[in-house]
């Protein structure tokens, strides 16, 4: 019989990998990006040049290779997308446990094809 072990659901995470939040964060980005471009059915070479970033750095980010780039060239990248970018610091909690850093997705009242994005880290 096959055993099975339930995912953190952070595969980075159940890898091990001591920056496991980090890299959730950017494949996040990094899928939201690659979904936007998909929708307004851009090549890579004319998302680059809108993004302000190589073609070949945008086909490895896009890939899920994002060393190298940084979750505020993510963002800036929403930005320069026409996507509204917000970052939400929470209140204190009563805990001293570290909190956490998540993103998410707004409501979307994007043109069909493309979905609303406001990610809260």
């Amino acid at each position: 019989m096959t055993e099975f072990e339930e995912s953190t659901g952070n595969v980075y995470a159940d890898l091990g990998r001591k920056d496991a939040a980090e890299m959730l964060v950017k494949a996040q980005l990094a899928t939201k990006i690659g979904e936007i471009i998909k929708a307004r059915k851009w090549t890579q070479q004319k998302a680059a040049d809108v993004l302000g970033l190589t073609q070949p750095k945008l086909s490895k980010m896009l890939r899920g290779q994002f060393r190298g780039i940084s979750e505020t060239k993510m963002l800036d990248c929403l930005a320069r997308l026409g996507r509204n970018v917000q970052i939400v610091i929470g209140p204190a909690r009563r805990s001293v446990a570290t909190g956490h850093v998540a993103v998410v997705f707004a409501a979307s009242t994007a043109p069909k094809g493309e979905s609303g994005y406001t990610p809260r880290i």
